[in-house]
């Protein structure tokens, strides 16, 4: 048994008797995406039973919290994403009795629990939505309805695309065929956008909030922050060809959101221990990511633009610069993170040649088209990146898998992609499925331990390699990417936690060195070895070479003390 104690002088994040308050501050949180964790009834989905079954791997692994993605009542239209009841469980995953016995035990093994809530659209099987489209008047101010433009209304009433790929809008019709008006969907037609400036809308989140608190959740995951509140008068876009996300959009960013989340706050503040929050912000600064995090509004939101950084060591560097400085002009930490259900795998963006700058994930794929990942290269970058991230001061999340060396599954078959992006793109996007196959838990059988033994085969097909990688192989081989993870959290308690101080000294080009205290990262991003500074090695994410020589692609922690 691995001697988790902190540091003297450092705080438990798992010790809810020392640390309620700001537990959240470093933190190392997993993301458990629900569907493709683990199967407790051999239905090839994961659910919560399933998710009870292999808490010990969570706390073997040695993190502080669990961050579940949606697991409400839904159609899966969007993976969840699209929710018709905030205040209850999808039956496939289990049920709210079954939801509340997974926050007793993860409590009692020293879990935290945070939930995704989705505040900017829900399904189209929504109450609220059905009774809209029935006719109802209070229901249809719930949402974004608008007349088209043109000849009988035929065009969408502006230019939003969705970010799923084509329109923002989609036109009703009335029982006998009649087109109606449109409404706005920012994602997938079954995702029909609220409209925050009723405060219906605003008084039930309110209550989704209370519910899940008063059941223990400490905290929930914001999907699409930076939604919610749009430009008055919904104007057209105008964004050039080509734009990203540092163009402004009516849609997105707006100052408005803040409001909302100034009285989220009051609202977790009422509990003790007080609730938290994450952001997902896509936002197009450092600078406008910190407002979120005021003081008075939300504790911490994602850091993107280090997952959006390649594997150069002057971009990583200066990406988290930028966001440690302007974190900390509002006093919050930052928020690290190399994978999520969204993104390709870093094992596999690291895989290929990288680019020159920072890229949103659109311009990654058009940059990696018709490149063949080198899987090799690209899980010793990610050994490396995983050292870097668990170094940073704040907080970080480990994405499902991450801590298994797995890679983006690119060659599913199409008829097997369940991913709105696929379809919605005109099939010219595989969409999000590749990060989403379900865990390798044993080395053998159909679903490599996924689901129980003599159930079939899992929603999504595993690579048969993945018996290689899975749970039960890597878990005494001290080499293992598991291994590698365990040691690094476990060294981050010891050595990190409760240290403020960072310094980035100057380094040869390709080498990112990082100073805590007594801790030196030294990061190699090029394809000689380098040598490491004086001191006693804590961990390398590969062995050293001659010399004790750090190879390419290679990090490692060494100290003074």
């Amino acid at each position: 048994m691995r001697d988790s104690r902190p540091a003297p002088g450092a705080t438990d994040a798992r010790d809810p008797a020392t640390a309620d308050t700001g537990w959240w501050r470093e933190a190392v949180v997993y993301q458990v995406y629900v569907r493709s964790f683990a199967d407790s009834d051999g239905d090839g989905l994961g659910d919560v039973g399933g998710l009870r079954a292999r808490l010990p791997h969570l706390v073997d692994l040695g993190v502080d919290a669990l961050w579940i993605n949606p697991w409400y009542p839904s159609p899966m239209a969007d993976g969840g994403y699209d929710v018709a009841d905030y205040r209850d469980v999808e039956p496939a995953f289990g049920t709210l009795a079954d939801a509340e016995e997974l926050l007793a035990e993860a409590h009692a093994a020293g879990l935290r629990v945070l939930l995704d809530v989705v505040p900017n659209h829900s399904s189209d099987a929504h109450p609220w939505f059905r009774e809209a489209l029935a006719g109802s008047a209070a229901a249809r101010a719930r949402f974004v309805f608008r007349p088209g433009r043109g000849p009988a209304g035929a065009e969408p009433p502006n230019d939003w695309e969705s970010a799923f790929g084509g329109p923002a809008w989609t036109r009703t019709h009335a029982a006998d065929g009649t087109p109606g008006d449109w409404y706005l969907h920012l994602f997938a037609p079954g995702q029909p956008d609220f409209d925050w400036t009723n405060p219906e809308v605003r008084e039930d989140f309110v209550r989704t909030l209370r519910f899940w608190f008063d059941r223990g959740v400490d905290g929930f995951r914001i999907d699409v922050a930076h939604g919610l509140v749009k430009t008055e008068g919904l104007p057209d876009a105008d964004l050039p060809p080509g734009a990203d996300r540092s163009h402004p959009h009516p849609a997105w960013d707006q100052d408005g959101v803040h409001e909302i989340y100034r009285e989220w706050r009051r609202i977790a503040d009422s509990y003790d221990p007080p609730r938290v929050f994450v952001a997902e912000a896509w936002v197009r600064s450092s600078e406008r990511l910190a407002d979120y995090l005021r003081p008075d509004e939300l504790h911490t939101a994602f850091q993107f633009d280090f997952l959006r950084a390649p594997w150069r060591a002057d971009l990583l560097r200066s990406v988290a610069e930028e966001a440690l400085a302007a974190a900390a002009r509002v006093g919050a930490p930052s928020t690290w993170v190399l994978s999520n259900h969204d993104v390709p795998r870093h094992v596999t963006r690291y895989a290929r040649p990288q680019p020159e700058a920072v890229l949103d994930l659109d311009a990654y794929r058009e940059h990696s088209s018709g490149q063949v990942p080198d899987l090799a290269t690209g899980l010793r970058r990610a050994r490396a990146a995983a050292l870097l991230m668990l170094a940073l001061p704040g907080t970080a999340y480990v994405y499902q898998g991450e801590e298994l060396g797995l890679e983006e599954v690119e060659d599913l078959p199409d008829a097997l992609r369940q991913d709105p992006v696929w379809v919605q793109s005109g099939f010219t996007d595989p969409g999000r499925d590749g990060c989403r196959v379900p865990l390798p838990w044993t080395g053998e059988g159909p679903s490599l331990g996924f689901s129980p033994s003599g159930a079939g085969r899992p929603w999504l097909p595993q690579p048969p390699h993945w018996a290689g990688l899975a749970v039960d192989v890597q878990r005494d081989d001290p080499a293992s990417v598991l291994s590698l993870y365990r040691d690094a959290l476990r060294l981050r308690r010891e050595h990190l936690l409760g240290r403020d101080d960072v310094a980035f000294p100057p380094a040869a080009p390709g080498v990112l060195v990082l100073r805590r205290g007594d801790v030196e990262v030294t990061v190699n991003t090029t394809a000689e070895p380098v040598a490491l500074p004086a001191g006693r090695l804590l961990l390398a994410s590969t062995p050293l070479g001659d010399g004790g020589l750090l190879p390419a692609d290679a990090a490692a922690w060494t100290t003074r003390g």
